[in-house]
Parts: structure tokens; C-alpha cells; sequence
């Protein structure tokens, strides 16, 4: 009970063909690369944003 294997990755690429379509597919692909594309120029701008915060207990 540990890794997918291909047949696993099959099935679950059929299912996502049947439940969603093969029409909006491309649409939600477009929408999930944008969404990540946000996340990570919001990461980098949070990391850029100050040093990292150091904190010493004396």
C-alpha cells in the first residue's frame, strides 16, 4: 500500500476523463497552471519581502 503503479495512474486518468470531460479538460489545466503560477510569485515574494527572521533565546 504504497506507490501508484501505471494501471492505478490509468484508471485515475480515466475518471478524471469521464467525470470531467474531454472538452473542459484544457480549460481546467489552463486554470490550474495560472493558479500556480500566483502561488509561486507569491512565495518568492514573501521570501524577498524581509531577511529571514532570526530568533535567539539567551
Amino acid at each position: 500500500m504504497g506507490t501508484f503503479g501505471p494501471t492505478h495512474w490509468i484508471i485515475i486518468v480515466l475518471l478524471v476523463l469521464v467525470l470531467f470531460g474531454a472538452k473542459r479538460l484544457p480549460d481546467a489545466a489552463r486554470g490550474l497552471g495560472r493558479s500556480l503560477r500566483i502561488f509561486k510569485s507569491e512565495m518568492s515574494e514573501m521570501q524577498s519581502e524581509g531577511s529571514p527572521a532570526t530568533h535567539t533565546n539567551s
